[in-house]
């Protein structure tokens, strides 16, 4: 019988992307065979409804395999793909990074006769213990270090799907690291849910300050760490120092801030006021003159009045933003938010684009003031690498993929600086 190796599709973030290599291997060790797996998001009805459109369609390029949805959205509401009559497994967020989960449906699912595998996510208490090395390209990897989230803020779904957060150990990590090391790269990127909440269920509640020192110090030949999303107000003391004092620490934070406006901060349950947003960014930029942020920020949150979105416009120039994720909202059926009064859709759309042409202002005076500097580039690509503050940098002439090289940028196209070596 010929073996046909599993068929993945991935919605979402950066750490649906890491656990869906998680299970190619799990599933290949099981000797799975001729199966398709959709690892759902829950962030947006419109990420499920997408999901959906995507089961469909693979159902129909597919029509003998045995289809299995996993991931956020089925953890949150496995009843919606269950009853769906293309799917043939629903699991949860849990159960998908077990490898007993997927030896006990090889070969072919003989046996399987529960439908639907999820379990109360709340009650997991331990990060997967099924690490990779390696995700990503092959000059920059991904860790995971942290799972679910503590918080309940009032538009998000995603504790519910991830459940509590739970921290990878120190020493995890670094192992993981120095691997990945001794492979070749030369970026690490940490990711998780919540990240700055790592450590507080570990012995001695370490802060991410902490990690970041740790690994600079025991795995002196990384030459780039990175860090994903972080919520600000979390930040701690080592964190900003590390900011200050250590060159390999890239010079690019991504925020959650959300929004600009304090009222409506309130009533998304953040623990941020805009003036600690603020604060935050400038007390960066004086430590880390060449610090560049990312930021998500929604737009048209429930109540949310004209007023109330020009504060998150100032916002952009008052953080000295530069890579804007805008989400216009729309309402998750089991959050609070939902059940709060509507901004009507059209005014959604509208901000949510005059958000993104201040955004794409920002973008494009952060290019022309890179114009006549050397930067140091790491090659994703013979043709393609990106800068300390992760933007992106175009090569006439091939480079070697994977190295760091110091380039001098000459000039930009669309999104991208241009450069010679």
């Amino acid at each position: 019988m010929t073996v046909q190796p599993p068929k993945f599709a991935t919605f979402g973030c950066r750490l649906n992307a890491y656990e869906t290599e998680a299970m190619k291997d799990l599933a290949t060790q099981a000797g799975l065979s001729g199966a398709v797996i959709v690892n759902t998001c829950a962030v947006t009805s419109e990420a499920v409804r997408k999901a959906r459109q995507e089961i469909r369609r693979l159902r129909r390029e597919n029509p003998d395999a045995r289809l299995i949805v996993t991931g956020c959205a089925a953890q949150t509401e496995p009843e919606t793909f269950a009853t769906m009559p293309e799917v043939d497994l629903v699991i949860g967020n849990t159960e998908k990074m077990q490898p007993e989960t997927w030896a006990r449906l090889s070969p072919d699912f003989i046996g399987q006769t529960e439908r639907v595998q999820v379990d109360d996510i709340m009650s997991v208490t331990e990060t997967a213990g099924h690490l990779i090395d390696g995700f990503g390209t092959r000059s920059r990897a991904y860790v995971q270090v942290q799972n679910g989230c503590d918080h309940r803020c009032t538009f998000c779904i995603i504790p519910y799907g991830r459940g509590n957060s739970r921290s990878v150990p120190a020493g995890v990590v670094v192992d993981q690291i120095k691997r990945l090391v001794d492979s070749g790269y030369n970026e690490v990127v940490l990711t998780g849910v919540d990240l700055t909440s790592w450590g507080a269920d570990l012995p001695a509640a370490p802060k991410l300050g902490d990690l970041v020192m740790r690994i600079l110090r025991l795995v002196p030949d990384l030459p780039r760490l990175r860090i994903s999303s972080i919520d600000s107000i979390e930040v701690d003391e080592n964190l900003m120092q590390a900011i200050a004092t250590e060159p390999r620490l890239m010079p690019h934070l991504h925020l959650s801030l959300q929004h600009g406006d304090d009222l409506i901060l309130k009533r998304m349950k953040r623990r941020h006021l805009r003036d600690d947003a603020i604060r935050f960014t400038e007390e960066a930029l004086s430590l880390r003159p060449e610090m560049t942020f990312g930021a998500d920020i929604i737009a048209g949150f429930p109540t949310e009045t004209e007023a109330h979105f020009r504060n998150s416009l100032r916002l952009v120039e008052e953080c000295s933003l530069t890579w804007l994720h805008v989400f216009p909202y729309s309402p998750r059926p089991g959050t609070p938010a939902a059940r709060m009064p509507q901004v009507r859709g059209p005014a959604i759309k509208e901000r949510a684009a005059r958000l993104r042409a201040a955004g794409d202002a920002r973008v494009m005076g952060h290019l022309q003031r890179q114009v006549g500097l050397t930067h140091r580039v790491l090659l994703e690509n013979p043709h393609m690498g990106r800068t300390e503050q992760f933007t992106e940098v175009a090569f006439d002439s091939p480079q070697p993929e994977g190295r760091i090289v110091s380039a001098m940028i000459t000039g930009v196209r669309d999104t991208q600086l241009l450069a010679r070596v």
